[in-house]
């Protein structure tokens, strides 16, 4: 026999599968000292089991649910509404009646006034919000109707809105089971809603309190507006009085109904600044005790506050740590790296491992991606503005924001001081980076690249040899010793000073044809086609694998139909199979170990599944003709030959023109041969990861065959060293990937904000947007030029269907998508700045593109007809033909 009804007095966490979210929080509330949670008991899920589950007719149809797509709402109400009538006429069995009764007794009595409300065991946690998907029933009095309001608790649970929730986000029907709350009624004087961290801006100092007259739940509902009051450290910093001219109270007979406020209360303040006051420090005391920001319901009668339940703030993003009891500002590590989704544990660890090696802090971890202390930066006078323009180059809201953050003198008077990691080259030193980036500047020496990349690729074969022979613990071993190799290649002062070359010279170039000229972006046309870029060669690649395909009309039939399992095994016996496979594996070797997010170790790459390639080969194959690889190289140098033979033909009749032209024509020069060096640092780092995946998935999938994981892939969340452990010992706790598996899934799901502060308050940045047509939408012009065409929402590369003349609409890019860059003719982007991969990428294939256009992948609708000015930096939407 199971726990069918237990009081809040029995209740606490471990209780969760017994009383659902909701039960579990009332009962843990009861134990907080200093708490007063009006008396109330739950009927268990082991009661919902024996009555709902164990019934056949209501089974089957709970097990239909699993059929339906979230998309069919016909089909969900029909299906819901024939399981909400079978569950409320079920007969509750007497045991179950006579221990409701005995708890109403001790609540006060049969005919006490009483709250049901649903508790479902996915209800109320940390990782899920459901709150409001099931029903709540107010002033229920007596035992029959306490049971009645019982039944149909267990029937909210498959209204149409939770059915589809559930269909949606991957919940299993049978796995979410109910109890229900019954909690003897408080009559209100006024009651409200207490966030103990501002749900507006993040702010964990600030208590957000909303109040009322009556029963909450008029405000909750939309019936009335409330007064809202935000407190800091026991000071009232704003309020906002409604006015209020109905409230809801409880009806005689049972339920509630809505009453007129008396004209002289319809303006006032609900609470008296004392109350306000006593509400914060309760709302402190409960966060205290649950360790994380409260979503608190409150009740105040006769001037006592009740608490009526608790429930964890799910919609903020972490607050990177810090216990030095300074103030620290933080900005976004992804939105710098075009990579702003959540890191698995694995790839966090090798991510800070590489930042070790390199004699830098990887930064803190919120959510599991990473943030910069930029504090130092901030507090110091020559930093700041060094800072401030380095990242307007990456993300111009991020510098917006960091300007806001600086506007708060309060808050920056208390900014944690300390050394800035702006001059962080390793052993190199800054003097010996400026020696060599004379000396390159004064040689432009077009061999200086080839020479770099030769000797990194140099180092990949001979870790291709080492690792072919190593296992266990001396593979860790030999990785992490490896990463040393990976710091002396990123800080060798000759490469550094390389990337530099190609930078200054494109912003010399920019500054000085502006000034002279009055011509915008000159560089952009200079670059086109430049040496040596690996990321715009990523994308010309994908083309000569598609004059290969274009030749064998099976291999394309192949190709559109494939299932990823089969799709290079499938090529064998086809004609032109065998060519198609070499080509495709000869573009893999070369780039395979690069996907979306790739600096995220986990990450499949494409020498493990190509199949998020395949529509951009076939995408290739209907769109251009064969050899548009050498046909775009060409007209990329021709088209820059011309602009610097333009440009500097009109600087020569400037007065001083002859010397002028001199200096501009070698700043050209060192575009031509440094600026696509830029893109390789990541591409070497990437050709390291790819080879330490494959040796570590060979351990992980050992791990497998021995039960010490369920999957290979499990091994994502653990680190590095976890990992190794596990190998060694052939030990691990499964608990710890659920619970890192689970806190991942949270993580990934929140949007992480570019700038936050220790105090959780999230800066998001602004432009001025006076000068824009009316109606646009504002970002930073990236690639110059004006193009109209279909916009493309695609937020996952492995979801891209392009044709010719699209405009892609996106996140953000890495290099990985550049072999889409092909097929488009203009970008826009919600993340990025000036040098961001995405914009050089466009720069190089002469699209117009704008970077970080706020909400963009929302904001336009996937077909929409939009203009897309790369020259001023704005999108327009325009009307349908």
């Amino acid at each position: 026999m199971g726990a069918y009804v237990l009081g809040f007095h029995d209740i606490g966490r471990a209780q969760l599968p017994l009383v659902g979210g909701k039960g579990a929080n009332l009962g843990e509330l009861s134990s907080i000292g200093g708490v007063e949670v009006p008396y109330g008991f739950c009927v268990t899920t082991d009661a919902y089991r024996e009555v709902v589950e164990a019934d056949a007719k209501a089974g089957a149809l709970i097990d239909g649910l699993a059929g339906l797509r979230a998309d069919d709402r016909e089909g969900i109400a029909a299906a819901a509404a024939r399981l909400r009538a079978v569950i409320e006429a079920l007969s509750v069995p007497e045991e179950i009646r006579r221990e409701i009764a005995r708890h109403l007794e001790e609540a006060g009595g049969d005919g006490v006034a009483c709250a049901v409300r649903s508790s479902a065991t996915a209800e109320d946690l940390p990782s899920s919000s459901f709150a409001g998907q099931q029903d709540t029933y107010l002033n229920v009095r007596g035992a029959a109707a306490v049971i009645d309001g019982v039944r149909r608790c267990w029937a909210s649970l498959f209204t149409d809105r939770a059915v589809a929730y559930r269909i949606r986000n991957g919940f299993d029907h049978r796995a979410v089971r109910l109890s229900v709350v019954v909690q003897r009624m408080v009559f209100p004087d006024a009651a409200g809603i207490m966030f103990t961290a501002d749900p507006v801006s993040g702010n964990r100092t600030v208590v957000s309190i909303d109040a009322g007259f009556g029963l909450g739940e008029a405000f909750v509902s939309g019936l009335v507006n409330a007064d809202n009051y935000r407190v800091r450290g026991g000071r009232i910093i704003g309020r906002k009085v409604a006015v209020q001219t109905k409230e809801l109270r409880a009806a005689p007979d049972g339920g509630t109904g809505e009453q007129p406020v008396e004209p002289g209360h319809q303006n006032v303040q609900k609470l008296t600044d004392g109350q306000i006051l006593r509400l914060e420090s309760l709302g402190r005391r409960i966060e205290a005790h649950y360790g994380e920001p409260q979503d608190i319901e409150w009740a105040l009668h006769d001037d006592r506050l009740y608490v009526l339940q608790s429930r964890p703030v799910t919609t903020l993003y972490p607050v990177p740590p810090a216990d030095d009891g300074r103030n620290h500002v933080y900005v976004s590590y992804g939105h710098r790296q075009m990579m702003t989704d959540a890191f698995a544990p694995l790839g966090l660890s090798f991510f800070a491992l590489l930042h070790d090696r390199l004699g830098r802090t990887a930064g803190v971890v919120a959510g599991n991606r990473f943030y910069k202390d930029v504090s130092a930066e901030l507090t110091s006078a020559w930093a700041r503005p060094a800072t401030l323009k380095s990242l307007a180059q990456v993300d111009v809201l991020m510098a917006d924001g960091l300007r806001t953050v600086l506007k708060d003198r309060d808050f920056t008077a208390s900014l944690a001081r300390g050394r800035t990691s702006m001059l962080d080259f390793g052993d190199a030193g800054p003097l010996t980076i400026a020696r060599q980036y004379l000396k390159l500047s004064r040689e432009d020496d077009p061999g200086v690249v080839p020479a770099l990349i030769t000797h990194t690729e140099e180092t990949v074969e001979r870790l291709r040899a080492d690792l072919a022979g190593k296992s266990g613990d001396d593979l860790f071993q030999y990785i992490i010793d490896d990463h040393a190799v990976l710091a002396e290649l990123t800080f060798d002062p000759r490469s550094v000073a390389a990337a530099f070359v190609g930078i200054q010279a494109v912003n010399w170039v920019d500054k000085h044809m502006e000034s002279w000229l009055g011509v915008k972006n000159a560089a952009d046309a200079i670059a086109r086609s430049a040496d040596h870029n690996v990321v715009a060669a990523m994308g010309l690649g994908l083309l000569d694998v598609a004059d290969v395909v274009r030749a064998h009309p099976q291999v394309v039939r192949h190709l559109e139909t494939a299932p990823r399992d089969t799709l290079l095994a499938g090529l064998d016996g086809l004609d032109g199979g065998a060519e198609v496979r070499e080509a495709l594996e000869g573009y893999l070797r070369a780039y395979g170990m690069h996907c979306a997010g790739d600096i995220d170790i986990t990450r499949t790459r494409w020498s493990e599944d190509p199949a998020p390639l395949v529509p951009l080969i076939l995408a290739n194959v209907r769109t251009f003709a064969p050899g548009e690889r050498r046909r775009r190289t060409e007209q990329g140098r021709a088209e820059a030959e011309r602009a610097m033979e333009d440009l500097l033909g009109r600087v020569g009749k400037l007065p001083g023109g002859a010397a002028k032209a001199r200096r501009a024509a070698r700043k050209m020069s060192l575009i031509r041969h440094f600026i696509g060096y830029r893109e390789y640092s990541k591409h070497s780092l990437l050709l390291r990861y790819g080879l330490y995946k494959r040796a570590l998935m060979a351990e992980a999938a050992g791990l497998a065959e021995r039960g010490v994981v369920e999957a290979p892939e499990d091994v994502f969340f653990l680190s590095i060293e976890e990992f190794r452990t596990a190998v060694a010992t052939g030990e691990l706790d499964p608990a710890l990937v659920t619970a890192r598996r689970e806190a991942h899934e949270v993580y990934r799901k929140l949007t992480p904000p570019r700038v936050i502060t220790s105090e959780g308050k999230v800066f998001s940045g602004a432009y001025d947007a006076g000068a824009l047509p009316e109606g646009a939408l504002a970002g930073i012009a990236v690639s110059s030029g004006v193009v109209e065409g279909r916009a493309r929402v695609i937020r996952d590369l492995a979801e891209a269907d392009v044709e010719e003349g699209d405009i892609l609409v996106t996140v953000c890019t890495d290099p990985s998508w550049s072999p889409l860059f092909v097929s488009v003719k203009g970008v826009v982007m919600e993340v990025g700045g000036v040098m961001t991969h995405g914009a050089v990428v466009a720069r190089e294939y002469g699209l117009p593109a704008v970077a970080g256009v706020d909400g963009a992948t929302e904001r336009i609708e996937d077909g929409r007809l939009i203009r897309v000015n790369g020259s001023e930096g704005y999108v327009e939407l325009l009307p349908s033909p």
